[in-house]
């Protein structure tokens, strides 16, 4: 795999100590503008976590590869190949496609309200499924404009339909994984 993927990795690496620099600095302008400490840092974390957690990804499957490429719009044939070939080939690419939109969705509803009170204030308790709706269409905005970059650009690769459902898949787990911490559920006083 480092072997494969070195050149995305190395730089992915070091990615994380300028995040972390990026996230200090975001929240140091954001307080000198007034916004309160709280709210500072979870939009400050969720912005460079939407990025770091997902460029990487973007850039792997972006790299050209050698083959003729092709496209797959025949929902599940891809997968259901993929789910009975080698088992360790099956889980790199079905797992890898759950993490490529993974972190976009997780922090997606905690820095964003995605469901606002008719007051403008924040619900008590957001409505899961309106939540999730909404990030699955940024989900599978960002999926299906990857895959047709994939075919369109010759990269070797194979855009597939069932790539988009499993990214968008992996992207609302995520979702669902950060709910605790989604942007609807702190009071508009302390965000």
């Amino acid at each position: 795999m480092w072997g494969d993927w070195g050149h995305v990795l190395r730089p992915a690496l070091l990615a994380l100590f300028a995040a972390a620099v990026a996230i200090r600095l975001l929240v140091r302008v954001r307080r000198l503008r007034g916004v309160p400490h709280a709210r500072a840092w979870r939009h400050s974390v969720a912005e460079v976590g939407m990025v770091v957690g997902t460029l990487p990804w973007i850039w792997m499957i972006l790299t050209p590869v050698p083959g003729d490429g092709g496209l797959s719009l025949v929902p599940f044939r891809d997968l259901a190949a993929q789910l009975s070939g080698p088992v360790p080939a099956a889980v790199v690419q079905v797992g890898g496609n759950l993490l490529v939109l993974a972190a976009l969705g997780f922090f997606l509803p905690v820095r964003f309200r995605l469901v606002p009170g008719s007051d403008g204030r924040a619900v008590p308790g957001p409505r899961t499924g309106a939540v999730l709706a909404r990030v699955a269409v940024v989900l599978l905005g960002v999926a299906v404009t990857v895959e047709v970059l994939q075919y369109v650009l010759g990269l070797g690769r194979v855009a597939s339909v069932d790539d988009v459902l499993v990214n968008v898949v992996g992207g609302l787990l995520a979702a669902l994984c950060s709910r605790r911490w989604w942007a609807d559920r702190v009071p508009t006083g302390r965000r």
